[in-house]
């Protein structure tokens, strides 16, 4: 049974910083895909970023490329997000996900199965 739990989230002022993490038992890295989707109150869950196999390849969404940075730690079968530069627009509950690696990496929430509880991230002044 895959299970994942988030943490790191927090109330941050716009320009600031997190470190969001995610602990996946259940599945390893190896030939999965795990991202991050995020959900804003009244909107759709988003992708966000996503990374391949054991530190392979990143995918990011265009919101955050150049400010968000996602990376694994495979002896601990952990996974980052960096949050740099943060705004109020990227207010929202942050999701860890996983599932198997295909050779296209989903942006769809739908192609995930296996989704943590979430972790609330709220940028504000």
């Amino acid at each position: 049974q895959v299970s994942l739990v988030e943490s790191g989230g927090g109330l941050v002022q716009p320009g600031g910083s997190l470190r969001l993490s995610c602990e996946v038992s259940g599945r390893t890295f190896s030939n999965s895909a795990v991202a991050w989707f995020r959900q804003a109150p009244g909107k759709e869950r988003e992708f966000v970023a996503a990374l391949i196999g054991n530190g392979g390849s990143t995918r990011y969404a265009d919101s955050v490329k150049g400010r968000f940075t996602i990376s694994g730690h495979n002896d601990k079968n952990t996974v980052y997000l960096q949050m740099n530069s943060l705004q109020p627009e990227d207010t929202a509950v942050y999701y860890c996900t996983i599932r198997a690696y295909y050779g296209v990496t989903s942006v769809s929430p739908q192609s995930y199965p296996n989704w943590g509880q979430g972790t609330q991230v709220t940028v504000s002044s």
